[in-house]
């Protein structure tokens, strides 16, 4: 069911996006949409976890390199029903941890040598959790996709005024200048709601599946502290959505506000103190 969401999400941005097209320049603008959209799903779908990891130069690590950290993913894979991940760690001090990867079979969960530093095993197990969730759940490919759609329609936004087609197929100027100031925020909504939701989700998932909402609640804490200390040199706005915390928390305001994809820590650690008591 699960993976059905995921596609039927992928489908339907992919349509808005060839509609947007079709707004900008009738047919012609349909097609390159399409040839856009479709590019860029392949991508998404089977290089964007490659991709990401050697972006963050995350090194693989197994049983022999990193025991302890394997153990507790070992085990709340079996707990869940899951397959062993691949396990990569990110050398950078700022604690946090992103999951990736298309489908079970093909997942990595990748999390930076600051987080195991900081945090204790109960909460590193929260965390690998919380990650796990999101590998249950798809929500990595459905956090690439519509990462890459919201782009792709700012894009095409930006350059719509070059795209052919005849004046018969294009709205009138109001209308296509309105397009193009509304169709990017819209897709920023709607990749800003969807990364939001699946963050609760997650965090939900990882309460159950540990047993101790408490030990996530303690992880977030102490993530959400240290990224607004330190900052993440290699984090963009384009993959920040994938980490357990925001890596642009430590950035200005205005980019913290433009770029966030992640519900507050507050709101996160409010609902995990739900869970405890239910």
């Amino acid at each position: 069911m699960e993976q059905l969401k995921t596609y039927a999400l992928m489908i339907g941005l992919t349509l808005l996006f060839i509609w947007f097209g079709g707004m900008m320049a009738g047919q012609s603008g349909m097609v390159i949409a399409f040839l856009i959209a479709a590019g860029m799903n392949f991508y998404a779908y089977y290089y964007s976890d490659k991709a990401v990891l050697s972006h963050y130069n995350a090194i693989p690590v197994d049983r022999a390199h990193a025991s302890g950290l394997y153990e507790i993913v070992e085990r709340l894979t079996q707990r869940a029903g899951l397959p062993m991940p691949k396990l990569y760690i990110i050398p950078e001090q700022q604690p946090n941890a992103f999951a990736t990867g298309r489908d079970y079979e093909h997942a990595a969960v990748a999390v930076t040598e600051g987080l195991l530093q900081l945090l204790d095993e109960h909460e590193i197990e929260g965390v690998i959790a919380h990650e796990l969730s999101h590998i249950k759940h798809y929500d990595m490919l459905i956090g690439t996709v519509t990462a890459t759609i919201a782009g792709a329609i700012a894009m095409l936004a930006q350059f719509g005024m070059f795209f052919g087609g005849g004046d018969r197929d294009r709205p009138n100027p109001i209308v296509m200048i309105a397009l193009m100031i509304v169709m990017p925020i819209v897709a920023t909504l709607i990749q800003m709601t969807v990364s939001r939701s699946r963050e609760f989700k997650a965090d939900e998932g990882a309460a159950r599946m540990t047993g101790h909402p408490e030990w996530l609640q303690s992880a977030l804490a102490k993530l959400d502290n240290y990224a607004h200390q330190m900052t993440m040199p290699e984090a963009d706005p384009e993959t920040a959505h994938m980490f357990i915390i925001n890596p642009l928390t430590g950035k200005d305001f205005s980019m913290r506000e433009l770029f966030s994809t992640h519900p507050s820590t507050e709101a996160r650690i409010a609902r995990l103190k739900e869970l405890k008591h239910a």
